[in-house]
């Protein structure tokens, strides 16, 4: 049985050390080390294969490698930052957990020795825009919550009239007819 293994343009993107070899991924990402995202990748694809041949025979077996879902790869490297271990550099020029009662980290986990910029307040060294005067959710409890958002600072609530098409009705032959309704509507944006 002869096994044909074809490898795609994706097969470079496990091997690509910045930004010249890996335009599609948009790296460096915040807090995420340039080698995170092809690791990530290359861990979680899988090897996927067609047989080719006369009535299934796979006299020849085609296979590459299948990416996951970009979404499932985002979640995995979230979990990875928010589990981050804290670490210092000794004396001797060696790492050491920041906090002994944690588990040493394995060559699986990512570890840092500066802390996260704080992202709540505009710094043009970082490009952290901060977020004074972003609009906020008042109800949620999510990232989109004015809580969470607005990093304890509060917020500021004002009106605001909005115009949207309403009450549609399709002519024979070919339009559509609308009014324009406003409504006043509450919003939220962070101090």
């Amino acid at each position: 049985m002869n096994h044909h293994y074809r490898w795609t343009s994706a097969d470079l993107l496990f091997h690509c050390t910045g930004l010249t070899l890996c335009p599609t991924l948009s790296l460096p990402l915040p807090g995420v080390p340039d080698m995170m995202w092809p690791m990530a990748v290359y861990k979680m694809a899988d090897v996927a294969c067609k047989c080719h041949g006369v009535s299934g025979s796979c006299s020849l077996k085609t296979c590459w490698l299948q990416l996951a879902e970009f979404r499932k790869v985002g979640d995995q490297l979230k979990e990875k930052y928010d589990s981050a271990a804290a670490m210092r550099i000794t004396r001797k020029g060696k790492l050491e957990l920041v906090n002994s009662r944690f588990n040493q980290p394995t060559p699986e986990d990512l570890v840092y020795v500066d802390p996260s910029p704080d992202y709540c307040l505009r710094n043009e060294t970082t490009g952290s825009l901060g977020t004074q005067g972003r609009l906020c959710n008042k109800t949620s409890e999510g990232m989109d919550g004015c809580e969470l958002m607005c990093c304890g600072r509060g917020y500021d609530q004002f009106k605001s009239v909005q115009v949207e098409r309403c009450h549609c009705k399709f002519h024979w032959c070919c339009f559509v007819k609308c009014r324009k309704c406003t409504e006043v509507i509450d919003q939220h944006v962070c101090k």
